[in-house]
């Protein structure tokens, strides 16, 4: 086939170890969370490479996810968090989603949903408790009101609550006084839980920093997502785990033009050769997620060596300096590396996000647009053709 313009190439087998390495690391169940499209990484096939590597359940923020995620043909355990009132409950009760609550109102909505979801259906739901981090969850002092009525929809025969969780506002910074206070406030709900007679399949905290750094957080499960694609979640404060990046980002030079001192490239002049060189049009830009704020200070591989991006991105194309030129220039066509593992000289998400002032999470979610998406299997045990070829994104 002809090589694609610009795509994403996603790796199963990178996903499938990470998740392993996650499991043996943590000694728990492991929630790996596939939402925003898996991280920009392909929703329905990381789940499937998750399920082979034994997740027993997944998570993904709204409604509408899990249920592209069921009639993609997933049927294992499956819990979402984020709903606005007058949500397809029904929908998801009838397609055996775990649905959140962190209020009574929600339960009450969940309540009606049950009552036409069908004959025999029992609402699993997880509760959500604030511990600090002022977002999704009930606050403390609603603590009380919600568990005694999950508790009365249990007795009534509602619903089962299957869980009982939170999320850590500053997991990523290991030393941070939230992290104790979080996890006591979370030890807190639990007791006020079992005392108002819930107990829960499982109770769960540690997203993919805590699961790493704080065993003590660990609880019946974790919640992996950035982990689970091999990025690391808390920089330079997590060991190596021998996780692998899933993701590469690749497209192919369009076009290779000389430059002589004083000329200037792209947008508003803000880079002007130095001394004679070379520069390739990589056709992707912020179209296709690419961060405009990679303008002049991110780096691609070529050749196997980074070089830098000049000028400011466009929203179809960036220039990359080639360096002077001579026979061993690339040319048009020859491939660009945006970032992937490592392994040949590029740079990593982990690069660019520190290049841009942001986090991995953001790049690797961020990229697509125009591009194609390819996943691949570099297991020799399992690798095959591709599960798909030039899909868009």
């Amino acid at each position: 086939m002809t090589p694609a313009r610009a795509e994403i190439v996603v790796d199963l087998a990178a996903i499938r170890h990470n998740v392993r390495v996650l499991r043996a690391t943590t000694g728990v169940e492991v929630i790996v969370v596939v939402k925003a499209d898996g991280y920009g990484h392909g929703m329905a096939e990381v789940a499937g490479a998750a399920r082979a590597a034994g997740a027993t359940w997944l998570a993904v923020a709204t409604l509408d996810e899990a249920l592209r995620l069921r009639a993609a043909g997933d049927t294992g355990r499956l819990l979402c968090w984020l709903t606005v009132p007058g949500e397809p409950y029904a929908d998801a009760l009838r397609a055996g989603i775990d649905v959140t609550a962190y209020s009574v109102a929600e339960l009450d909505e969940i309540a009606a949903a049950s009552a036409h979801a069908g004959a025999g259906l029992t609402a699993r739901v997880q509760l959500k408790v604030d511990t600090g981090l002022s977002r999704g969850g009930a606050p403390r002092e609603a603590w009380g009101e919600l568990f005694a009525r999950a508790r009365a929809g249990e007795e009534a025969g509602l619903w089962q609550v299957t869980g009982l969780w939170s999320h850590f506002a500053c997991s990523d910074e290991p030393a941070h006084p939230a992290n104790d206070q979080q996890e006591q406030a979370f030890r807190d709900a639990l007791a006020l839980a079992d005392g108002a007679g819930l107990h829960p399949e499982l109770r769960h905290l540690a997203n993919s920093a805590a699961a790493i750094l704080r065993p003590s957080a660990r609880f019946d499960a974790v919640r992996c997502g950035i982990a689970s694609y091999g990025l690391d979640p808390a920089p330079g404060h997590t060991p190596d785990l021998g996780l692998v990046p899933a993701m590469t980002v690749r497209a192919r030079i369009a076009l290779v033009k000389a430059l002589v001192p004083g000329d200037s490239v792209s947008y508003g002049h803000t880079w002007t050769a130095p001394t004679p060189t070379t520069v390739g049009l990589v056709p992707a830009g912020y179209g296709e997620g690419v961060p405009r704020h990679a303008s002049g200070v991110a780096s691609v591989g070529v050749g196997g060596a980074q070089r830098p991006i000049r000028g400011r991105v466009c929203m179809d194309q960036f220039l990359v300096d080639l360096g002077p030129g001579d026979d061993s220039t690339p040319q048009a066509g020859d491939e660009v590396l945006l970032f992937g593992p490592g392994h040949h000289g590029e740079p990593t998400a982990q690069d660019w996000a520190e290049a841009c002032d942001t986090i991995s999470y953001e790049i690797v979610t961020r990229i697509g647009g125009r591009m194609t998406r390819t996943h691949v299997d570099t297991d020799p045990a399992t690798r095959g053709e591709p599960a798909t070829r030039g899909k868009p994104r």
